[in-house]
């Protein structure tokens, strides 16, 4: 084999073996361990938690003050569909005065997957072919002269 053939070998197998790879991507908050751990209730308050880990992924709509900070890292392999390899969220919840009551942590073990079923949702009515989409309405609205507020009794006449 030549010195070029050698070369040429190489790349092409350092290529090959790139393409093959999966890729790690992180969504959300960065984690800081440090950080998290800091957040003490009964003495920490809302303005204190902003400071120390920054504004929330979200907020809790309902019930008690919660804010949440969500962190994921996905992994996906080549020509594949992305998937959580990591997750980690902090709860932080307040009282009404805006002190925290507690700061609970969880991760992969409250991941639920989900799988759904089929490629469409089903409907209540009848089932329409695309021709019947297409054509179906032609002559319903206003296809008839007269028919309507100006036709014969109404108006004008």
């Amino acid at each position: 084999m030549t010195q070029f053939g050698r070369i040429g070998a190489v790349v092409a197998l350092a290529c090959l073996s790139a393409a093959c790879s999966s890729i790690t991507n992180h969504r959300g908050y960065i984690v800081d361990e440090t950080l998290m751990y800091a957040i003490q209730p009964g003495i920490d308050n809302e303005r204190s938690v902003e400071g120390t880990l920054g504004q929330p992924s979200f907020k809790s709509q309902f019930g008690p003050p919660t804010w949440y900070y969500v962190s994921s890292t996905t992994k996906q392999a080549p020509f594949t569909t992305p998937h959580i390899d990591a997750q980690t969220v902090l709860a932080v919840k307040f009282d009404k005065e805006g002190n925290v009551v507690s700061a609970d942590r969880s991760g992969m073990e409250n991941v639920v997957r989900i799988h759904p079923n089929g490629d469409s949702t089903p409907t209540l009515g009848r089932e329409r072919s695309f021709l019947e989409d297409l054509f179906g309405n032609i002559g319903q609205v206003g296809g008839m002269p007269g028919a309507g507020a100006g036709g014969a009794g109404g108006p004008g006449t």
